[in-house]
């Protein structure tokens, strides 16, 4: 059976809910518009699910050149997908600090009153060079605000086979993917290494080690409990890299990626 894309997902702003897109442009740091945004505390530290999972309960929706925001009793607000000005400031993720803007000080107030602490929404302009990890990803590959690398690529089987250990299977929006694949053996993307998909070609560049987001559920943001970290940590754990589950990967060359696409691996 072939390997093809089942799902394409972007998310706007990193740790809010996601977009399903039929086509996406993979770019040098990853599908266009994924995690140009990102929620930050005062002092520029980014703000996850980890420690506010209400932030699941956020709707992002791409809407022409606008980039608009929902929430349960909330309206909207909304401000430019690509802004070009906005107060600099300079933000870190885990060990990255890099310069961003701050382009709407409607959507600082929106948030800050939605999540129930003081925060601002951070874009990454284009002139911000951000990379990932050298040792895995190769030099100068470049990333948005994702957690280390452009891409988490999944196959459908491997959640398939992680449900039928758990007692209540949970969605793929746990593990917040960006391509999904049909038609593999379980965890056949651990394996792959160079692979084209469309007219882009990425490389894989280490495994995913999942943390206890994948125990929020991503439709109330709720904590629902230890799985599915706890059956990943019993039989997918590795001291490098923890509770693995879909791979990072890196971009090679920019093109388009359709829903259906054939995905060729090397």
């Amino acid at each position: 059976m072939a390997y093809a894309v089942s799902q394409l997902h972007i998310y706007p702003v990193k740790g809010l809910k996601g977009v399903a897109v039929d086509a996406a442009r993979a770019t040098d740091r990853g599908l266009a518009h994924d995690r140009r945004f990102m929620v930050v505390d005062p002092a520029g530290g980014f703000l996850s699910q980890r420690e506010v999972p209400r932030m699941a309960t956020v709707w992002t929706e791409v809407a022409g050149a606008e980039l608009r925001l929902a929430a349960p009793d909330m309206g909207e607000v909304a401000l430019p997908l690509e802004p070009t000005g906005g107060e600099p400031l300079r933000v870190e993720v885990w060990s990255s600090t890099c310069r961003a803007i701050t382009p709407s000080p409607e959507a600082d107030r929106w948030l800050s009153e939605y999540l129930a602490r003081p925060c601002r929404l951070a874009y990454m302009p284009a002139s911000t060079r951000r990379t990932s990890n050298p040792k895995y990803a190769g030099y100068d590959r470049l990333v948005g605000f994702a957690d280390g690398y452009a891409y988490l690529v999944v196959s459908e089987a491997s959640l398939a086979d992680l449900n039928a250990r758990i007692a209540k299977p949970v969605p793929m929006d746990r593990f917040r993917a960006n391509i999904v694949v049909s038609g593999t053996a379980p965890f056949a993307e651990d394996g792959w290494v160079d692979f084209s998909v469309g007219s882009a070609r990425l490389r894989m560049a280490k495994p995913c080690g999942r943390c206890q987001v994948t125990t929020t559920d991503q439709a109330t943001g709720e904590v629902a409990g230890p799985e599915p970290l706890a059956t990943l940590g019993a039989y997918r754990d590795s001291r490098e890299f923890g509770a693995r589950f879909g791979m990072n990967a890196v971009t090679l060359a920019e093109g388009e990626i359709r829903v259906g696409d054939a995905v060729v691996t090397s």
